[in-house]
């Protein structure tokens, strides 16, 4: 399965984007899992705040946009493990 997080705006106005590919990973269950929960999940709460970060999570090729601060705790999740593997 193939995770690519795009994260845009913030105070900064940065973009920071990441990407893996979850087979043959030791966490590619926990990943597949939380990816297939965000899924289900669908878009989140596009009306971001001020200065906050906009999210878009694109799963094997299926978009879910999302914001802060209204992510779920997967969506937290899946976002925190993408960029960190990223980097």
């Amino acid at each position: 399965m193939r995770i690519r997080v795009r994260r845009t705006g913030g105070f900064a106005g940065i973009e920071r984007t990441a990407e893996v590919d979850t087979s043959g990973r030791r966490d590619a269950g926990e990943l597949d899992a939380l990816a297939a929960t965000v899924l289900k999940e669908g878009d989140g709460d596009v009306r971001g705040v001020p200065d906050g970060f906009s999210y878009e999570i694109t799963i094997d090729g299926t978009t879910i946009r999302c914001c802060d601060p209204h992510l779920t705790e997967s969506q937290r999740a899946l976002i925190d493990m993408v960029l960190k593997e990223g980097a």
